[in-house]
Formats: C-alpha cells, structure tokens, sequence
C-alpha cells in the first residue's frame, strides 16, 4: 500500500512539475498565433459575380469560357445580365450590389472627359471589339456621309450606344433630320436587311457568325473609316485596324475590299476589393482564353494593359510586369491560396515555438534538479561540521540527518531521461557516509574525504 501511494505521489509530482514548464509556453504560444492570426488573409469567396451585356461584344461567349476556367479551380461565376457595358459598370461601382466583375467596352466611361466611377479597377483589355457600320445606298467614307439618315445606335446603356453618339455628336449628324433608333442587335439587324433603317452601328469581335453574315448581304455595304487615325488620336481608347479583303469568305469575296476599321476593346473590370487571388486566377484565365491570334488579334496581345479609362488593380500591374505568382505556378491554386494566407504563421512558429522547444525541456530539468540539488545544502552542512571535530554523539545526529536527506531524495518523482542526477546525489551521500563511519569508528580519514564538490 504504501509502495502504491508512493507511486501515486511521484506521478502527482511529476505532472505539477510539467504543468509548470509547459502552461507558460502552451499560454505564449497561444497568445503568439493569436496575434499572427489577425494579420491572416482571408480566404477567396468561392462565388464571383459578373456583370455583362450579353448581345454586346462577343461577351457571353467569353464569360461562358470563363465559367468552365474558374469551374476547374472550385470558382462558381454567377452571371447577371445587363443592357449594356454603361449599365455594367454602375452595376460594379454600386457597393450593395453584390457585383465583383464586369465585362465592359473601353470608352463607355472613365474615358477623357468622363468621370471615373469610384472603387472600381481594370485587370486589363481582352480584345479588340471593332465598331461596324453597315449601311444601305451610296458608299460613304466616314460618319458624316449618314445625316439624315435613318441610324440605329443600339439600346439606352450600351456600349454600341455610347460610342455611337460620341462620333455622331463629333460629326455634328446626331441632330434632325438624322432619325437615331434604340434598336438592339438582332432587331437592328433585320430592320438593316428589311429596309427599315439605313444604317446600324454594331459592336463586336470579328470572329462573330453574325457579323460575318450581314458582311455578305446583297445591297448592304461596310463603312471604312478613311479619317480613323484621327479619331484615335482624339479617342485613344480606340484604335485603327484594317480587315483584310475576302477574310471572312475567301470564295465570295467578303468583303470585297481592305476595310479600315475603329476599335474599342473589351475590358475586365472588377471592384477594388476583388480578392487578390481571385484577381490572380482571372489573369490567368484571361491568358489562356484570350492569348491565341484571331482576324484582328495576334498571338499573346491580350490580355494586354492598355489605356482604357480605368486604373490597373495592383495585382494586374504585378501580373504584366512578372506573371503569374510563384505559388500559382507550381501548386493548384486552392493550395497555393492557403499557403500564401498562412506563410506568416511562420512567424510565431520561428520566433516562439522554436525557441520553447528548447527552453520548456531545460526549465523542466531545472526543475528536476531543482528538488535534488537543495539537500546538498544539508551535505555540505555536514562537511563542514566534520571540520570541527565533532564528539560521537554529534557525529550520530550527523549520520542520522544524512540518511534523512537520502530517504527525501529517494522520494523525489525523478523521469528515466534524468535519473542520473538522482544516483549523482547518491553516491555524494556515499562519501559523506563513509567519512561520518570512519570518525565514528575512530579510523583516521583517506585522501578520499576531501570536501564535497556539487555537481554543476
């Protein structure tokens, strides 16, 4: 039983001693995470949405491509239509509106002369989204060849719309007799190939099945912008290309002559508070959606950073001017977020955890040898004592107070690891004994009984 108890009394001991080297370091460590873990980015939303104007630009198409992109990364991209880019951007600067991206057309707005909406940033243009005019009779060289004529512009809030007025009001044509119409696409379309109208102002890729189409219609002919130098360099969001005779049907003939063509782009926008590595993976989207040559774009132009009215976000400036992140390079982008979010964990781990893995083992030593080294105070008593000549009485309570101490250490809960301390002891004890026998005997003392030296 009182083996039993004993035990019981060591591992009580045993166990104070390590709560006690352990709760300070547990408690710092806990207090070092929980600092760190404030300054932790958060985690990327799994949700994005975007704002588009489906019939403008080519931009369902696009976003269905971005869709399937962000689909294979965990990313879901919800897609809230819109009349067109203006009403896409005012949809993307409301705060409560819930809208992350938007795709727009360059010089819808924050072009010159133009207020620059508010928290809202470009990741770059994406393509060139060419401005057609297709128009009935005579041919014309430039805008000013359509007053008085029947125009659809395209619907309030679109893109098309915007950039049609900009040139009609340039021209001085956008007042009567000139008739402008808010047809749509399609509705512009067929009242162009019906009679209806004598002109329609489209915007969209050259790529497009319809506009190739409505390129080949009998009677109806493709405005080439003879002055378009000069309405780059009074608009610099556009820009001059030359659609190449019979590119898009060698056979017919279509169209049958060089076209010089003005050309907005299409731009990615998003609110200045998009996740940085959200941002990230819609670069890379953008690269490899956009990257490839087309009938006006050439391989790897886009995305591109050009001048478009909007500010690049800094994650887009970093992108064009080092690509893509070193952790999105090598790891998927879910385990690469995580890493980069917690990277700074590293900082707790470092300078504390580090530092108590060797700190907690040493305290809880000290307190081991601690509990033993404070009865070689009574040995070194009983060394001195021994200096004095004690008589034998003396020598008795000596040698009882030794074996005192002996039975006390005995006791102490001492690990395996650094039970050496506890036989240290011991044999201390052994030569303290053997000197208080020897007087006791009245035997002269050894070489062997110089005094005590404690044990560093």
């Amino acid at each position: 039983m009182k083996t039993d108890t004993l035990k019981a009394q060591l591992k009580r001991t045993l166990r104070r001693d390590l709560w006690i080297a352990v709760a300070p370091a547990t408690l710092l460590i806990a207090v070092a995470f929980a600092v760190t873990f404030y300054f932790v980015k958060p985690a990327p939303p799994k949700t994005l949405v975007m704002a588009l104007a489906p019939e403008e630009g080519g931009f369902n198409y696009m976003a269905k491509r971005y869709q399937k992109f962000l689909a294979q990364h965990g990313v879901t991209l919800e897609l809230r239509n819109t009349k067109g880019s203006v009403g896409s951007v005012a949809l993307l600067s409301a705060e409560d509106s819930g809208v992350d991206i938007a795709f727009a057309q360059s010089g819808t707005t924050g072009g010159k002369g133009q207020e620059v909406p508010e928290h809202v940033a470009s990741l770059g243009s994406l393509s060139y989204v060419p401005l057609w005019v297709f128009y009935r009779g005579e041919p014309v060289d430039d805008v000013r060849g359509l007053a008085g004529k029947r125009i659809a512009v395209g619907p309030e809030e679109s893109g098309t719309r915007a950039l049609a007025m900009t040139l009609l009001q340039a021209n001085k044509v956008d007042t009567a007799p000139t008739e402008l119409l808010p047809l749509d696409r399609d509705a512009a379309i067929d009242a162009l190939t019906q009679g209806k109208v004598d002109a329609v102002f489209l915007v969209s890729m050259a790529e497009s099945p319809r506009i190739q189409k409505l390129a080949a219609v009998k009677d109806v002919r493709l405005l080439s912008f003879n002055r378009a130098e000069a309405y780059t360099r009074r608009y610099p969001y556009l820009s001059r290309h030359v659609l190449p005779r019979g590119v898009f049907d060698f056979a017919k003939d279509v169209p049958d002559q060089d076209v010089v063509l003005l050309s907005p782009n299409a731009l990615l926008l998003a609110k200045d508070t998009l996740h940085p590595a959200l941002a990230y993976l819609l670069m890379r989207a953008a690269s490899e959606i956009h990257g490839s040559a087309g009938i006006l774009d050439k391989t790897n132009e886009f995305p591109a950073p050009l001048a478009a009215g909007f500010a690049l976000s800094s994650e887009a400036k970093r992108y064009y001017a080092s690509g893509v992140p070193l952790l999105q390079r090598y790891l998927p982008f879910w385990a690469a977020n995580l890493v980069d979010r917690l990277w700074v964990m590293l900082v707790p781990i470092i300078a504390v955890v580090v530092p108590l893995g060797r700190a907690v083992p040493a305290m809880f030593l000290w307190r081991v040898r601690s509990r033993i080294h404070r009865w070689y105070a009574r040995l070194k008593e009983i060394e001195i004592q021994l200096e004095e000549d004690p008589d034998q009485e003396m020598l008795q309570a000596m040698l009882k107070r030794l074996e005192e101490a002996e039975r006390e250490v005995n006791r102490i809960a001492v690990p395996i690891a650094y039970a050496e301390n506890l036989y240290f002891f011991r044999e201390h004890v052994d030569v303290v004994r053997r000197r208080l026998t020897r007087r006791l005997a009245g035997a002269p003392e050894h070489k062997d009984g110089h005094p005590l030296q404690m044990p560093a």
